[in-house]
């Protein structure tokens, strides 16, 4: 007989779940006297106790597991039966006013996965991101390289300017108080990389070796000191040095640097802009997913199963766990990360799984194993030993699982974009170099 399956709230589901006193006892019974064959218990030769004091030793635990191992098996049958999906792990409870002697009774309360209705694809707005790779762009990224290798030349007489890296002593007050991390002797940085407030940055360009001044600074109200964020203070400034920037020539000596052990120049600039071909092409492809991603999640309403939400939670501060540790973070595995931080994230991620998951599953976009190969082969690219990674990522399934997650992605993505409403939006070089 099928078993009653109780509509909870959203997802929530119940059945009652039976299993018999006597088939528990008779396994439990069947258990003990295997136990008994070996049992060493003081004051009896081995395998020679009596079956009644092998039954107060272990019965109550071997009994204990015969009763999850039956309700187990119960519960898989009824999840069988009545063809439900269920996610997560039931809660499984005594119904004490069902049990009697040849019976016991439990209740089990669980979560099934929700029934998703997809979207009309061609009613979807999504954005396609597209940067070109051209001559100006591949000296874009030679200047960069150079700037990485800049060397830096005192100049006396020296008035400091964009690209120049100044050194001084500072000392901020407010309200005539010097405040934490508001002084500095023989400080660093470069005029035009952002790193100061701009302020900071305008009172010393400009500047001489040996010159002060003395000026305002408005933190912002968002800023990352809570001690200063929204208030004013004064600075005082002393310049040590101004020093040039002087960028390396990209010649024969910086190919070799650079890993072209013949020094050729023009197979560095081919190789430079293979690099930067292929990643341009690894973010202008991110950007259009998460316009696609977006524009799924934004189309179609369906509850989500709050078991899924809190292994994902359970994920993401393992995850974060791991990261500080790596980071020399002291305490990092025993911290408090509160799993609401991470709730919203994990909500979206959970939910956005199954939105692909049912794509993939009524698309049949299944990632095949050429498309696997090629996207492995793809990033391997970015290798010294290409070979090496395709084998390391193909050889263990683990890791080729994690490949074809990104395919399955991938197919998602140009199966929206085929029958979707496409809009190529044009990002400028620098800008999408720039993102993280």
């Amino acid at each position: 007989m099928q078993p009653e399956v109780e509509v909870l709230d959203g997802l929530g589901r119940r059945i009652n779940l039976e299993i018999s006193v006597a088939d528990v006892e008779k396994e439990v019974q069947a258990q003990l006297r295997q136990v008994a064959r070996t049992a060493n218990i003081q004051g009896f030769r081995p395998g020679k106790a009596p079956l009644s004091v092998i039954e107060r030793r272990h019965g109550p635990g071997i009994r204990y597991d015969v009763i999850n191992n039956e309700l187990a098996k119960s519960f898989d049958e009824a999840a069988r039966e009545t063809g439900l999906r269920i996610a997560g792990s039931p809660n499984i409870e005594s119904n004490e006013e069902a049990t009697n002697d040849e019976t016991l009774a439990f209740h089990a309360t669980f979560e099934v996965y929700p029934e998703i209705t997809l979207p009309d694809l061609a009613e979807l707005d999504v954005t396609r991101s597209v940067t070109e790779v051209g001559d100006a762009e591949l000296e874009k990224t030679i200047d960069v390289l150079r700037q990485q290798r800049a060397e830096y030349e005192p100049r006396e007489d020296r008035a400091a300017q964009d690209g120049d890296r100044v050194t001084l002593d500072f000392v901020g007050k407010i309200d005539g108080e010097a405040f934490d991390g508001g002084s500095a002797d023989d400080f660093s940085f470069v005029l035009g990389e952002g790193r100061m407030l701009p302020e900071f940055e305008e009172a010393a360009m400009g500047m001489k070796a040996g010159e002060e001044k003395t000026f305002e600074l408005s933190f912002p109200e968002d800023y990352g000191g809570e001690e200063v964020a929204g208030k004013t203070a004064e600075f005082e400034i002393k310049v040590s040095e101004v020093a040039e920037v002087k960028l390396p020539e990209f010649d024969e000596e910086m190919a070799k640097l650079l890993g072209q052990e013949d020094g050729d120049v023009e197979a560095l600039k081919q190789e430079i802009r293979d690099n930067v071909t292929r990643e341009v092409k690894a973010r202008t492809q991110n950007l259009t997913k998460q316009s696609v991603m977006d524009a799924l999640l934004k189309s179609v309403e369906f509850d989500v199963p709050s078991a899924l939400i809190d292994h994902e939670i359970q994920q993401r501060i393992a995850a974060a766990r791991n990261e500080l540790q790596q980071r020399g973070v002291p305490n990092a595995d025993s911290m408090e990360l509160p799993g609401e931080i991470f709730k919203e994230e994990a909500e979206r991620r959970v939910r956005l799984g199954l939105l692909i998951a049912e794509l993939v599953q009524q698309a049949e976009l299944e990632a095949t194993d050429e498309q696997v190969r090629e996207r492995v082969e793809e990033f391997a690219q970015n290798y010294e030993q290409p070979d090496e990674v395709v084998t390391y990522y193909l050889s263990e399934p683990q890791r080729r699982a994690e490949v074809e997650a990104i395919v399955l992605e991938d197919n998602v993505v140009q199966h929206v974009l085929a029958h979707a409403k496409v809009n190529d939006e044009q990002v400028e070089f620098d800008q999408l170099m720039e993102r993280n």
